[in-house]
């Protein structure tokens, strides 16, 4: 009986402090902890657009990325359609806005560009 009294002193208190922990192992073998979905979702889709090419037509994109947070089509010297993908919280109210997204820009279907930079020259 001393023993069981013992190991719930002993066990209670580092489960009560343990509650709503979030321990994460990534895909390298990092410990995270308290990482959420939607930071789950920035970093992937920080490496994704990290690795995309030029000249990729936005279903290709879209097939990489999936659906993204915005579209928004342009006429200037072209047709220019530019989709928007979280990549960054500004802002922690489950909201996303295109200030926590990153423009890719495609002109006539076709990959030119990412990032504010990119996005500013149309």
């Amino acid at each position: 009986m001393k023993f069981n009294k013992l190991a719930i002193v002993a066990v209670l208190p580092l489960a009560l402090s343990l509650g709503g922990c979030v321990v994460k192992i990534d895909g390298n073998g990092d410990i995270r902890s308290g990482y959420s979905d939607w930071e789950d979702r920035e970093e992937s889709n920080r490496k994704a657009i990290s690795n995309l090419k030029l000249d990729l037509s936005a279903d290709q994109v879209k097939s990489i990325l999936g659906t993204p947070d915005f579209t928004e089509f342009h006429k200037a010297d072209g047709e220019y359609m530019v989709l928007f993908y979280r990549t960054q919280r500004v802002k922690g109210d489950g909201m996303t806005t295109k200030d926590e997204c990153t423009p890719l820009v495609f002109k006539e279907n076709k990959l030119i560009g990412w990032g504010d930079a990119t996005y500013r020259k149309i």
